[in-house]
């Protein structure tokens, strides 16, 4: 059994402290305060008061250190080889429909690498938490990633394009799906992919692929999958905490999903 470092515990209780008001805005979410971004993606007081939260405790226990956050964006700090990678609230569609499946997200790169991470699943309690070297848990539970060989027993999951989306965006989607579907025991899409990632690092998700995301949505799940045994690579090849891109599995079932992934997608049509 391992516990987590100092570091690791400050992140935690800044999960812990923000999903308590995540919880308490979720009991009343028909009165929330909702405005529009964009397309499809929508923000809440709720997310506003849980970042607040986060970066309060935060930069209190850590001061210096730089943030990426989903709603205040980049915040430079004093100490430039330290920043937290922070979204308050995974999930916020699930969130704002009443759908007990969301999560808060944070992660520390150092010097460039990922260091540190942990996924709070608020509903149901479960804190998934990883730092480099120290491998990835479930509260004090040690992870692994599964241990299936062939698709055709594997459930994976996805998350897929959403309106104001371009159109090859749609179709390579569906060309992908197309692909996957008749290979696999199953294809998830539960709307949110930090849980997504800390679910293959439990190892009850066989794989996971998306593309479009935020660093912010992937960067604690990357080190709990890495932590887990897994592999975490951009589907095309980059860095998906740049592109957004991203497929993880456990080290058997990658090279698959990576080859049919791929080929699907290279039907896609390319945007004017």
């Amino acid at each position: 059994m391992s516990k987590p470092s100092a570091l690791g515990n400050v992140i935690i209780e800044a999960a812990r402290r923000a999903g308590r008001s995540l919880a308490r805005d979720f009991g009343e979410v028909e009165y929330l305060q909702v405005s529009r971004k964009g397309p499809g993606d929508f923000v809440s007081k709720a997310d506003h008061e849980a970042e607040e939260i986060i970066y309060e405790t935060l930069t209190k226990a850590r001061p210096g250190y730089g943030f990426v956050m989903e709603e205040r964006g980049i915040v430079e700090g004093s100490d430039k080889t330290n920043r937290f990678i922070v979204d308050p609230l995974d999930g916020t569609l699930n969130f704002l429909h009443g759908q007990p499946h969301y999560a808060v997200s944070i992660a520390l790169e150092r010097e460039g690498v990922l260091y540190s991470g942990c996924v709070y699943d608020v509903s149901r309690n479960e804190i998934f938490w990883a730092e480099k070297g120290r491998g990835a848990w479930l509260d004090q539970h040690k992870l692994r990633v599964s241990s299936r060989h062939g698709l055709d027993s594997s459930v994976i999951a996805t998350g897929m394009p959403w309106i104001g989306k371009p159109d090859e965006a749609h179709t390579r989607f569906a060309n992908e799906i197309a692909a996957m579907t008749p290979v696999c025991a199953g294809i998830r899409r539960n709307g949110s992919a930090a849980l997504d990632l800390a679910w293959v690092a439990s190892g009850r998700f066989d794989g996971f692929w998306e593309r479009g995301l935020k660093s912010w949505d992937i960067a604690a799940g990357m080190i709990l999958v890495r932590e887990a045994g897994g592999i975490t690579t951009e589907i095309d090849g980059g860095d998906p905490l740049l592109t957004g891109s991203i497929l993880s599995a456990n080290p058997d079932l990658h090279p698959e999903l990576e080859k049919r992934i791929r080929k699907a997608a290279s039907f896609a049509p390319k945007a004017s």
